[in-house]
């Protein structure tokens, strides 16, 4: 064991001693800085390198093929600090370091991880190794006029604690900042060595710890320790790095052995590049190559164990795998655990050990952290930023519609608009502002001067009704959009009579031919079940055709004459629900035709608006004027600008002709909050163009994205919703203003009842003939082999057709009696032909004698 005494040179020179002794594996350095040195050497002889602190995360396979981090790299530490900055909305951080490999390379990482989760470092602060507190303190000093609170502070323990204690002289650990450090801190604060007032230093402050589960073994090994730092062996605590040490150990002798039950052998080459150039030999020429160097390292790679520290697994770069870590909070005379970091479940108050049954849906339910306890002794979450400048709002000073934007005074601002800016500035408490009306109050200003004054820096930003356009974009940056929109047509309506051909308006015309199609085809499906048992399906042909129009027609009463058939009774039991469905159907669709207002048929949209010479109403300082102008080519003589509900409902009920309007255009959210309160108009045809409203800022501004990602929050936590119905009062009146053209039922909605009842007819009647033919067959049969003409009877297919129609045409009840008289009657001939048949002359004899039976000529 060499001690550098965290002195780099005298840490390689130590290295180069030990190695001149035969050396199989290395356990070290401590320090980053030192293992790039030492790396190198061990390359050369092929030594592997087992650290268990350095960090650094240029320490990479691809340069150093032996180095093995037994540890975390500070890839996954700056991940976790970038997710916790994140989870408390700051944006940006200042980055204090150890102006070294180490301490470069670290804040390097950090700036990657914190872009990744869109905030970044605004400054950097570095700190020679060298430099006491007051050259600290200087530094931090030109940090106060910063607008950022957040500090990261990279670097080794002993730098770390001079920095906090110059940050405490100068009050930069007061209420407001925050400070993170790396595992530095809790490398401390594990050792047991501060003391109190130490711990009064440290308060507020946010640390990283690795994680290391507890286990029977972890718990022995700290009682171990713990009683050699009672006997006066050990002076210090035993942290998470000096567990991953005795897994390093660990590792080291499981791989030993392995290579050693492999029957490997330990041997060294003297290495010729070492020798000098000239021949003379040097002290480095000593040092000698590990032949099984490269075997060794393979097996250190496969190897997997459970160690004091964890699950112990590396990865094809030689990388600890499973990296996690615990939030430390420093408060009063202790520090405390807030909460877990993992690559899987991010933040997350659950031990990771136990999150292997936790979906990752779940971490989104749970809280992510527990609460903290600031600088200052603070519970509230700071700002972590410090505006110097306070926004200025414009908001436009509407004369109508007031429920969006309402300005009372000059900086009073109400309405729907002005509250999802206030409630999505909540969630970004750095920000502060002030609303500032723009226009005079007698007529709405016009929105695209509005936008242009964000350009010209009058205004910081634009809220209220603002739709997204392009010639906008080009001049300032939208936020999210927070309300969809689109522009529309409303009209006047008024009651017209209705003409007498109404009450065929519910359904289509190929709709009604099919429904009379099936009534006939119902009709005469039942006819033919019914008519051999069913007295009221016979008679005279003229008669029985009136019969089944009238038993056709008359289900549309859901009334039907008596069935006797048991096929007829099923098919009239499908056809009379596809009937009632039909005719409920027709019944609500006739009422709402004749019921709901009919609309002139002069405007039935945006193109017959626009073929038309009426004048359309627009809002007064909307860009529908310039949009229906360009985009339609509409005169702008037909255009009337409007400021308010009341004169919208004016200008349309007065009508074209009385110095009013034909049509109002204007966007759907205006619309509705309109139709809400009228009810006498209607929207006729559809949205003709799709519009967003945002919130305007200066291009490139730091705050949009910030605005946009509240926004996002709000809509999915179902806030923005709620701003809406708690602002935008829309009454029952509304429901009526959707279209005024009532669909017309037609088949593509029926086609299936329809499909049911021919099937159920079709094999209803399949049943019936089916059966007809069996009967037919059987009786003709009979009727042959009793006639004495039987090749004649069935001479002509004609004639079978037509014995076969006049056996269908028969009454079931007559054909019954008759064959149950041809029964009787073919039972009698049979009877009678057995009693004249002779008997054989055997049995003659043995009954009577011959001469008896043979008469004299």
């Amino acid at each position: 064991m060499v001690d550098s005494n965290n002195n780099a040179f005298m840490g390689t020179m130590k290295a180069l001693e030990l190695m001149e002794k035969d050396v199989v594996a290395i356990v070290g350095p401590q320090f980053s800085a030192l293992a790039h040195i030492v790396s190198h050497i061990a390359n050369e002889l092929q030594i592997p390198l087992l650290s268990f602190s350095a960090t650094d995360p240029t320490l990479t396979s691809s340069e150093y093929p032996y180095f093995i981090r037994m540890t975390h790299s500070d890839v996954s530490e700056m991940a976790a600090i970038a997710d916790f900055v994140y989870s408390y909305g700051w944006k940006e951080v200042i980055a204090v370091y150890i102006d070294d490999d180490y301490g470069r390379n670290g804040i390097s990482t950090l700036g990657n991880a914190l872009v990744s989760v869109g905030a970044k470092i605004t400054n950097k602060a570095a700190m020679a190794p060298g430099d006491g507190p007051s050259e600290m303190g200087n530094v931090l000093a030109s940090l106060t006029s910063m607008d950022t609170r957040v500090f990261v502070v990279h670097m080794c323990s002993d730098a770390g604690l001079k920095l906090i204690s110059a940050a405490k002289d100068i009050g930069m650990l007061s209420t407001g900042y925050v400070w993170i450090a790396t595992d530095w801190l809790t490398s401390v604060l594990d050792s047991g060595l501060l003391e109190a007032d130490d711990m009064n230093l440290l308060q507020g402050l946010i640390s990283l710890r690795p994680h290391t589960p507890n286990s029977r073994q972890q718990s022995v090994l700290r009682q171990r320790w713990k009683s050699l730092r009672t006997a006066n062996l050990l002076n210090v605590s035993l942290n998470a790095f000096g567990l991953y040490a005795y897994d390093s150990i660990l590792m080291i002798a499981h791989s030993l052995n392995t290579y050693l039950n492999r029957g490997e052998k330990i041997s060294f080459v003297k290495q010729c590049t070492l020798s000098s150039a000239r021949g003379r030999k040097s002290e480095l020429a000593t040092l000698k190559v590990f032949e099984g160097g490269a075997q060794l390292r393979k097996i250190i790679l496969q190897s997997h164990f459970n160690g004091i520290a964890g699950p112990v697994q590396l990865d094809k770069n030689g990388d600890l795998m499973g990296s996690t870590f615990e939030i430390i909070n420093v408060a009063g005379t202790r520090f405390r655990r807030i909460g877990y970091w993992s690559n899987r479940t991010g933040l997350s108050i659950t031990r990771p050990e136990n999150t292997a049954t936790i979906s990752d849906d779940e971490y989104h339910i749970k809280p992510k952290l527990s609460d903290i306890i600031w600088p200052g002794e603070s519970k509230i979450t700071p700002r972590g930023c410090v505006r110097g400048k306070e926004l200025v709002i414009g908001v436009p000073k509407k004369t109508g519609y007031q429920e969006f934007v309402k300005v009372n005074g000059s900086d009073q601002v109400k309405g729907f608009c002005s509250d999802v800016f206030i409630a999505a500035v909540k969630l970004l408490p750095y920000i502060r502002y002030r609303f500032k009306a723009y226009g005079t109050g007698d007529s709405t200003p016009n929105y695209d001067d509005l936008v242009e004054q964000v350009a010209l820096q009058n205004f910081d930003a634009v809220v209220g009704d603002v739709a997204i356009l392009t010639n906008r974009w080009k001049i300032v940056d939208f936020t999210q959009p927070y309300v969809e929109s689109g522009l529309v047509v409303v009209v006047p309506v008024r009651e017209i009579d209705s003409n007498g051909w109404a009450f065929l308006h519910p359904f289509t015309l190929e709709m009604w031919c099919t429904t009379a199609g099936f009534f006939l085809i119902v009709g005469v499906a039942v006819w033919i079940l019914e008519h051999r048992s069913n007295q009221e399906f016979r008679g005279h042909p003229k008669q029985q055709v009136c019969n089944g129009l009238w038993f056709a027609f008359s289900t549309m009463f859901l009334k039907a004459g008596k069935t006797m058939s048991t096929l007829g009774r099923a098919v009239l039991i499908i056809w009379l629900f596809v009937v009632l469905i039909i005719k409920s159907s027709y019944t609500a669709n006739l009422s709402a035709t004749l019921a709901v207002q009919q609309l002139s048929p002069t405007i039935k949209g945006i193109h017959s608006l626009v073929r038309a010479s009426s004048p359309i109403g627009y809002q007064t300082g909307s860009f529908v004027r310039n949009y229906l102008s360009k985009e339609f080519k509409i005169d702008k003589s037909r255009l009337v600008p409007l400021d308010s509900p009341e004169r919208y409902a004016r200008a349309l009920t007065l009508g074209p002709n009385k110095g009013g309007v034909a049509a109002v255009v204007d966007e759907l959210p205006y619309i509705h909050l309109f139709l809400s309160k009228h009810c006498g108009f209607r929207i006729v045809g559809g949205e003709f163009t799709k519009r967003e409203w945002g919130f305007a800022f200066p291009k490139n501004s730091a705050f949009t994205a910030d605005v946009s990602t509240a926004i996002l929050s709000l809509s999915e936590s179902g806030e923005l919703q709620r701003i809406q119905d708690k602002s935008l009062k829309i009454d029952s009146c509304k429901t009526q203003t959707s279209q005024i053209d009532s669909n017309k039922f037609g088949l593509k909605i029926f086609w299936g009842l329809f499909l049911v009842t021919g099937i159920v007819c079709f094999i209803a009647l399949l049943i019936f003939f089916c059966r007809m033919i069996c009967l037919f067959c059987r009786n003709t049969h009979r009727d042959i082999e009793n006639s004495k003409h039987c090749s004649h009877a069935l001479s002509s297919s004609a004639r079978f057709v037509k014995s076969f129609a006049r056996f269908i045409d028969k009454r079931e009840d007559g054909e019954r009696k008759e064959r149950l008289k041809r029964k009787r009657t073919e039972k009698k001939m049979d009877l009678e032909f057995e009693m004249c048949q002779p008997e054989p002359l055997g049995s003659l004899s043995q009954t009577f004698p011959v001469h008896d039976a043979i008469s004299p000529l």
